[in-house]
């Protein structure tokens, strides 16, 4: 036996405690991933109730100031946008005019600000950037336009350069009852603030024409408004459009000056509330109040935001306050399971020692993991909500909030819907008025449990570092040990090597490992192929949608095929079969390393994405072992493993995943092949992130996956 130099400096102790994982990865893979999965279920058990980090938002320490005759105005006002002739052609030019004026005698400065729709045009790499410009038809009428109507109030204590941004959408070509008491809400607001002399921020009303999409509208006028603009583009369009300019001359008349004389801007958004009302109104006791805070690739709005809307509704207004929830995950007989579990086991550690008070109801246990998966999968998605994500792109917060009735007649209970709602409105503004700088004290990294309870990013971060965490130790073993086997091989002489054995041995086994990063390499830059194909289906004549993915999957795989062809495939260096054992290790090694590295980048752009992403490619990647090896030892461990493994396979393929997830919420009998385009349309035309995830990190791993199990078949 050698002897060990006394000498030789010894490892630092973190080397030689990563070594000692590194030889145990198979155990601290299984611990881990276990962990990583307990700790996602037990995140409703460690949230929090929210708290207002920020002194200065002081909500409920003012009176409302909304009173009684700025209701009866309000509905009077809500009275006249009804009584308006919907049905007639004009009615999309009357109702801004209307608006214009009320905000005009109100001593408002007005605008209108004019829009078109945009084109749906596949954008890759758009959360890269900054908001686009807007993109309009070539091929446009004047009926296509939408107008905003915008009204300002500049505050008497201010200096003009903060503002807050109140949104109210609409459609001004069929105005439904819902939608004219959220102007209703606005005008009340609008008409008490332009009295107050508290007011240090500007206030921006913004009626948004929603007949081309409420996020459409609302986005449109945010790029004008952090656009610059020369010269004035309002008239030019009025010149444009005979129609757009017999309107402005009328409401000139109305006003008794120009109305449109510009765009007209305050100052920097400090925050916006978007105001909804639903249309159908579900059979509750108390009247509900719904928040939507997720917006674009899991961006969500300061929480202190979302406390005072709470706090403001649950105890100034009497409102229910709710978020959404799967409600699917509500009647589950596994998770009424777990949650009587984690119950019992809560009580028996109170006994234990009562600072252990960690238990929690089941029901309570079962709504907050509902909605914590709601959160989860909405900020996933990278789809926003509602129209206040179009603030998060220029890195406003904001909300919408829908009031639900607990009656769907709201003419009988017009004028208590607009004082309870005017005076939530009201709260919030004049918090948000009390800020000497943005929301900055509370989270933004956050998912709900209810409207006041909390995951905060420290701690269901733990579940993502627990998942991932065996990757690189299993990418080291894999590589450490494909280096001793060929270590072996060249000591028993199965690989003739020439005189100078050290340098050939490091030469050949570093040609190997680059072999296996080179298959890689071609997968994953097969995936950016993939995910720019979509770019060129506007070309194609119109088809429908089992055409397009079948266009779509026959490019894919042809694509794959000719990098194959030009880049070459994986070839061996000997014909050994003990030789060949390392080379899908060296290829599970750097799959896994590959999958380890887009998963951390994820985490960066969207954490929501990269967690789920986690639960799924981790112990696909871990498990993938060739599928000849298992089959040859004819054990029941190995006919286990590959069974888990051909699982693992098929769950982690989007299209199943997909097929599976929304089968489990809707039912199965309700799938179609369009869902699936749709998804994946929605997910690129709203600039998700998650399609770039999916088709650079997921897929190309999912075929590294497959071309390890199918290794010397």
């Amino acid at each position: 036996m050698a002897k060990t130099d006394p000498t030789e400096p010894k490892p630092r102790p973190i080397i030689r405690i990563g070594l000692l994982l590194v030889s145990h990865s198979l155990l601290v893979s299984v611990v881990c991933c276990t962990a990583g999965v307990l700790a996602l279920l037990l995140l409703p058990v460690l949230a929090k109730n929210t708290y207002i980090s920020e002194n200065a938002l002081m909500p409920g320490s003012a009176s409302p100031m909304l009173s009684h005759d700025d209701v009866s105005q309000a509905s009077r006002f809500v009275n006249n946008i009804l009584s308006s002739n919907l049905g007639s052609a004009g009615s999309g030019i009357g109702i801004p005019g209307i608006i214009a004026q009320h905000i005009k005698d109100l001593g408002g400065e007005v605008n209108f600000h004019k829009f078109q729709p945009q084109v749906d045009k596949f954008q890759p790499l758009r959360f890269f950037s900054s908001p686009d410009p807007e993109i309009v038809q070539e091929n446009y009428s004047c009926s296509t336009y939408g107008i905003n109507t915008v009204g300002i109030i500049r505050a008497p204590r201010g200096d003009g350069k903060e503002a807050i941004v109140l949104v109210t959408p609409y459609n001004s070509m069929k105005v439904t009852a819902g939608e004219a008491l959220s102007l209703g809400i606005g005008y009340s607001v609008f008409s008490l603030l332009t009295r107050v002399t508290w007011l240090a921020k500007d206030i921006i009303w913004l009626a948004a024409d929603s007949q081309l999409g409420d996020y459409a509208a609302v986005a449109s006028w945010l790029r004008d408004y952090h656009t610059p603009s020369f010269g004035d583009l309002g008239k030019r369009h009025s010149e444009m459009c005979y129609q757009r300019s017999l309107f402005e001359s009328s409401t000139n008349k109305m006003t008794g000056k120009e109305a449109f004389d510009g765009f007209r801007r305050a100052g920097t958004m400090a925050a916006a509330l978007v105001i909804k009302f639903a249309d159908a109104s579900e059979e509750v006791e108390k009247d509900a109040l719904y928040i939507y805070p997720e917006a674009s690739n899991g961006q969500m709005p300061n929480l202190d935001l979302i406390n005072i809307v709470n706090y403001l509704a649950v105890h100034g207004q009497g409102f229910r306050v709710k978020v959404e929830k799967l409600w699917s995950l509500l009647d589950s007989g596994w998770l009424k399971s777990l949650g009587k579990l984690i119950e019992s086991l809560g009580k028996v550690a109170k006994t234990l020692n009562p600072q252990w008070n960690f238990a929690i109801p089941v029901a309570e246990y079962v709504e907050g993991t509902a909605t914590l998966a709601s959160s989860l999968y909405s900020q996933a998605l990278g789809i926003p909500t509602g129209p206040h994500g179009a603030f998060r792109d220029f890195q406003v917060d904001a909300i919408t909030m829908k009031v639900s009735p607990k009656h769907s007649s709201y003419e009988v209970r017009q004028n208590e819907l607009l004082l309870r709602g005017g005076r939530l409105v009201e709260g919030v503004i004049r918090c948000v008025n009390n800020l000497l700088e943005k929301f900055h004290q509370s989270f933004f990294l956050y998912l709900l449990t209810s409207p006041n309870r909390f995951v905060s990013v420290g701690v269901y971060m733990i579940a993502f570092a627990l998942l991932i965490s065996p990757l690189p130790l299993v990418a080291a073993s894999l590589f450490i040990n494909a280096g001793k086997l060929d270590s072996n091989v060249e000591k028993t002489g199965l690989v003739s090597l020439p005189a100078s054995a050290n340098e050939t041995a490091f030469t050949f086994k570093s040609w190997k490992w680059l072999n296996a990063a080179k298959t890689v390499f071609v997968v994953h830059l097969w995936g950016a192929i993939v995910t720019l194909l979509p770019q060129f289906f506007p070309v194609l004549p119109d088809s429908s949608i089992p055409t397009k993915l079948l266009i779509w999957v026959s490019l894919s795989l042809v694509s794959l095929l000719i990098l194959q062809v030009i880049i070459g495939s994986s070839v061996s260096f000997t014909h050994d079969n003990q030789a060949q054992r390392t080379e899908w290790a060296l290829l599970k090694s750097v799959t896994i390393a590959a999958a380890f590295i887009g998963l951390c980048l994820m985490s960066v752009i969207n954490f929501a994405t990269a967690e789920i992403g986690a639960v799924i490619l981790v112990p696909m990647c871990l498990m993938a072992r060739p599928l000849r090896l298992d089959a040859r030892a004819k054990t029941l461990k190995a006919f286990t493993r590959a069974a888990c493994n051909l699982f693992l396979l098929l769950l982690g393929f989007p299209p199943v995943a997909f097929i599976v997830f929304k089968g489990l919420l809707e039912g199965f009998n309700n799938l179609v092949v369009s869902d699936l385009w749709n998804w994946v349309e929605s997910l690129w035309m709203w600039g998700s992130a998650t399609y770039i995830y999916i088709c650079m990190v997921h897929i190309p791993c999912w075929v590294l996956c497959i071309r390890t199990l199918l290794h010397n078949f």
